[in-house]
């Protein structure tokens, strides 16, 4: 049975990439039959869902591939013309344009190849999906979310073909296309577990944009109330609300995956105490024991010794190894604490513990 926050995951998605083109190529012949059945049965429920569906056949049958996708009800078109063909792109995009899915030649070429970019981009694919017999490994072990700007790095990582494979989806994205997805096509249902989570199963090759921290949006505020509630009921901290949040909204920021909000911190400024505060740092259960945690904390570190701010502070109880031992952090006392945060500290009544990071 599905969990509850599966669902949840799923549901996500489906605004985002509706009216999108995807453009998914896959190794027909080269897969088991099961594995090509299962990603097919996919894209059907992917056409349900809105989203415009390339498929480029990079070996086997392109007949019989064509025919199981009239098998599995995808309503498919096939381009009469290769991939390299110039005039294949109009015909594709005619055929996107009556709400057909489109079926095309992609035999002559490499998964990732310029002629293949070139008709991706010329069709506008917000996703270009490969389905092959091999995946990407760095160090022998899979690799999920690459930056296109660190990819030549990790190449150097990998064996020949990983390698290959990674420098030619980097390439891609430098390109303009915003994400490629490598997969490992003999893995059942590797599509839907690719797509419809934050984290993926295969290797997505993407532009700086993936996962990020940015300024807390006023559009996150019900987000970000959701997701800090749980640790409100739990450790009986003073609830916030969201007049409490929008009125020091340039205090938070949020890490972004795919632009679904994940986790948040908060930096509150003492300037003329010379400090400034870490707080409000949460991460979705979903997301946590991956590290951005640590990552949002040093991203607000950055920003107070960008602002000038020679020490941060933090409060907690149940994050006391977190900040000490995984972060560095001093332990303090309240003195230690500019006058106005100690009065609210005192007020409060509780007993948190007091860290601090000297940012010279």
């Amino acid at each position: 049975m599905a969990q509850q926050s599966d669902v949840r995951e799923v549901l996500q998605y489906i605004p985002q990439f509706r009216g999108k083109v995807f453009f998914v190529l896959i190794e027909a012949g080269l897969l088991p039959e099961p594995a090509v059945a299962e990603t097919l049965l996919d894209l059907a429920v992917l056409e349900d869902l809105g989203v415009k569906l390339i498929l480029g056949v990079l070996g086997g049958d392109l007949k019989d591939l064509y025919d199981w996708t009239l098998e599995c009800e995808i309503m498919a078109a096939r381009v009469s013309r290769p991939i390299t063909d110039p005039l294949a792109v109009k015909e594709a995009l005619e055929i996107l344009a009556r709400g057909q899915s489109v079926v095309i030649d992609a035999s002559t070429t490499g998964p990732l190849d310029s002629p293949v970019v070139d008709f991706a981009l010329r069709v506008g694919a917000t996703k270009v999906i490969t389905l092959l017999e091999e995946a990407i490994l760095i160090d022998g072990a899979p690799a999920h979310a690459i930056r296109a700007a660190d990819a030549e790095t990790l190449a150097a990582c990998a064996d020949p073909s990983s390698a290959a494979l990674l420098r030619a989806a980097a390439e891609a994205c430098h390109r303009g296309v915003p994400r490629v997805h490598v997969l490992n096509g003999r893995q059942q249902g590797v599509l839907v577990d690719e797509l419809f989570s934050n984290e993926g199963v295969g290797t997505m090759v993407h532009a700086d944009s993936y996962r990020i921290i940015r300024k807390l949006r006023e559009e996150d505020i019900p987000e970000l109330l959701g997701m800090i509630g749980r640790s409100v009921r739990r450790t009986k901290l003073v609830e916030r609300t969201y007049e409490d949040i929008q009125s020091r909204i340039d205090d938070f920021y949020v890490m972004a995956i795919d632009d679904n909000v994940v986790g948040c911190v908060a930096l509150h400024e003492y300037p003329e105490e010379h400090t400034a505060e870490v707080a409000c740092l949460y991460v979705k259960m979903a997301h946590e024991g991956r590290g951005y945690g640590i990552e949002l904390v040093r991203f607000v570190e950055k920003v107070a010794r960008e602002n000038g701010i020679p020490r941060v502070f933090a409060l907690s109880n149940r994050a006391a190894d977190f900040f000490s031992v995984k972060l560095g952090y001093s332990c303090a006392t309240v003195m230690d604490l500019p006058s106005r945060r100690r009065t609210q500290y005192e007020a409060s009544g509780r007993d948190s513990l007091v860290f601090s990071l000297d940012l010279n």
